[in-house]
């Protein structure tokens, strides 16, 4: 068998977020784009969309490039069994917000690390629990024009000024929200043999 600690590690994700919060691991990584189809199957709860779609999008890599081990993951914003997936409009973050005002919404972050050589297959899904405070239709379009969050689910991002649409967050994983839960990405890219700290797994 070969030595597993060697093999190279690829983020199966275009996303800059992820990328950013990778590299806080400190353990080179390459990026490679799954290309994949995220339409919701008919009737897929948010949390069984969120992990189908972080396996897909690993496997779809790791098709490509077998002896690496790659990550993939996928977050959907669910608001009482509803996805509610990236705006990509100000029209439809409006919307979105709209929507989510003094409620609580659960961001499904799934994570799937897979190395088709060695044959290693994990998967996690974060939770992370967010309650919106009420918000008016002027602190909204406030919001929106100064941060254009059209490429985040549930249209708000809470590592910049969404932090002040927000009443209160409750998670185990503290990046999972932003996009990747790096508790259980490590946990899983040990078990896969990538050493982190220096130190073999």
């Amino acid at each position: 068998m070969s030595d597993i600690s060697n093999r190279k590690l690829i983020l199966g994700s275009t996303s800059a977020y992820r990328r950013e919060l990778l590299s806080r691991l400190q353990v080179p990584f390459s990026v490679e784009s799954p290309h994949l189809d995220e339409t919701p199957l008919p009737g897929e709860y948010p949390a069984a969309l969120a992990r189908r779609l972080a396996l897909a999008k690993a496997q779809a890599v790791a098709q490509r490039f077998p002896d690496c081990v790659v990550i993939g993951s996928d977050q959907v914003a669910d608001l009482d069994g509803q996805a509610l997936g990236k705006p990509g409009t100000h029209e439809r973050a409006v919307a979105q917000l709209r929507q989510m005002r003094g409620k609580t919404v659960i961001f499904q972050t799934a994570v799937a690390v897979v190395c088709q050589q060695s044959g290693f297959c994990q998967q996690a899904l974060a939770p992370v629990k967010v309650t919106f405070r009420t918000l008016d239709d002027d602190e909204i379009e406030a919001y929106l024009r100064a941060e254009q969050p059209y490429d985040c689910a549930g249209s708000a991002k809470s590592e910049g000024l969404g932090i002040t649409l927000l009443q209160s967050i409750e998670n185990d994983d503290p990046t999972a929200l932003v996009g990747l839960p790096l508790i259980r990405t490590s946990q899983m890219l040990r078990a896969a043999g990538i050493a982190l700290l220096g130190t073999k797994p």
